[in-house]
């Protein structure tokens, strides 16, 4: 389980989150859903301890992420924003290593490694060094260095953004097999249709705030809308705060 307290962020005078407070719980896809520049890249820099709250509270199962940063990273799966794969390391190799920093080694570890092989789909290039690597594929390393020493809570910043098709219906199998396996699974978009097909909770935020927290068919009632696209539009103001 995740949970958000009050968070708040600034850079310079821009207050980038204000007071955020949500709870992603386990065996549940939570979507924080919200415009270009709303805050969710920064909200979940935080919760993966790369951001400290000035103030405000993140806890990920009990553990306080910005007095605990290590077990809170020992207990988190995180793709981030900005891949950042080493071009002369193998898929393979990407997963190895990041297994053996958190602690895995010998056969457990091989076997895990192959594992995520098979589920991402990988064997084609899991012997393939990742430069030149297209987007699909370098997410798919992203994803299994993430997932190579079993987190229970994964935290996936826009995890297809800018994959073809079939990328992005692997990425959402991968998400309902994680949920299957009772993982806390909090992704960030601004897609309306992969929020709607995926999440079981949605957060909306907007201009560093939650303006809605609900299921999607409650986000809709609430608002009166017959879409979740109209639905957010009406709950962060205008479609002014669609714009970057």
């Amino acid at each position: 389980m995740i949970e958000a307290r009050n968070l708040h962020k600034r850079f310079g005078s821009v207050t980038a989150v204000h007071d955020v407070t949500f709870t992603a719980e386990d065996g549940v896809i939570t979507g924080l859903l919200g415009p270009n520049g709303a805050g969710k890249t920064t909200t979940m820099r935080m919760l993966y301890t790369l951001v400290r709250p000035d103030g405000g509270t993140a806890t990920v199962d009990g553990v306080d992420v910005a007095k605990q940063p290590e077990a809170a990273r020992r207990a988190l799966g995180v793709l981030p924003d900005a891949r950042g794969l080493y071009p002369r390391l193998t898929a393979r190799e990407h997963a190895r290593y990041f297994g053996e920093l958190h602690g895995l080694s010998g056969a457990a570890l091989d076997a895990r490694v192959e594992e995520l092989v098979e589920l991402l789909d990988m064997k084609d290039i899991a012997d393939r060094r990742t430069e030149g690597f297209s987007q699909g594929e370098r997410v798919k390393v992203a994803l299994a260095r993430a997932l190579v020493h079993g987190p229970r809570n994964v935290l996936l910043d826009e995890p297809t953004n800018g994959l073809d098709v079939m990328a992005t219906r692997s990425v959402r199998t991968l998400l309902r097999k994680l949920k299957a396996q009772g993982c806390c699974v909090v992704f960030s978009s601004h897609v309306m249709q992969e929020v709607a097909a995926l999440c079981d909770r949605i957060v909306v935020v907007a201009r560093g705030r939650v303006v809605a927290d609900g299921t999607a068919d409650a986000l809709r009632a609430s608002t009166g809308k017959d879409s979740l696209e109209e639905a957010f539009v009406s709950v962060i103001g205008s479609e002014q705060g669609l714009r970057e």
